[in-house]
């Protein structure tokens, strides 16, 4: 009787210890084009930490990709116009990685002409140049890689627009953060974490 209690409570024990699987912060974009799904990289801090705080405050929830270019990028955020982003929430010091470089699918912070070359907080912009952007390397800070959608970049980048390159029929943006297992993420095809 006494080792059945026992093992009961061994049991219970043990099963309330047990920690829930670690998640990591994926960002989100869904637009009416479908989804886009980014690694957010910790190289970075500064600009990780600006995007989940905006994300998670639904700050972009009201804006679009305002300025669209095939072979080049898809922007969104404040608007980008030759007052510079004077709209944006606060600007960041750059933070340039060697490792992390301008590729298809990065995702960065846009900016103006500044000399200290400080990041908009409300900008963000995808790469897709399948060659990739190595003349924006250590100028534009990348803090994140899409892994899933885009096929949905590719299509934002080719649709109709102005001579602004502003899409002709607005992108609203939706940008939130997941919070994903390394399984999850596995299944969505995202394969950069070591166990």
């Amino acid at each position: 009787m006494l080792y059945n209690l026992l093992l009961i409570a061994h049991l219970f024990l043990t099963s309330t210890d047990s920690k829930p699987p670690k998640t990591y912060p994926v960002g989100q974009i869904k637009t009416r084009l479908g989804e886009v799904l980014f690694w957010l990289y910790d190289e970075t801090p500064r600009h990780k930490a600006s995007f989940l705080k905006l994300a998670n405050a639904a700050y972009w929830d009201t804006l679009t990709f305002n300025r669209v270019i095939p072979n080049f990028v898809a922007q969104g955020g404040c608007p980008d116009t030759p007052a510079g982003f004077a709209g944006s929430p606060y600007l960041l010091e750059p933070e340039f990685v060697p490792t992390v470089r301008h590729i298809y699918g990065a995702v960065g912070t846009g900016r103006d002409d500044n000399p200290g070359k400080l990041s908009a907080g409300c900008q963000l912009y995808i790469v897709q140049n399948k060659k990739g952007l190595p003349r924006l390397d250590d100028n534009y800070t990348i803090f994140g890689q899409v892994f899933k959608g885009m096929d949905v970049i590719d299509a934002i980048c080719n649709t109709k627009r102005d001579s602004t390159d502003t899409p002709l029929e607005p992108i609203k943006l939706d940008v939130n953060v997941l919070n994903l297992t390394a399984s999850e993420l596995k299944k969505l095809g995202y394969t950069g974490i070591k166990n």
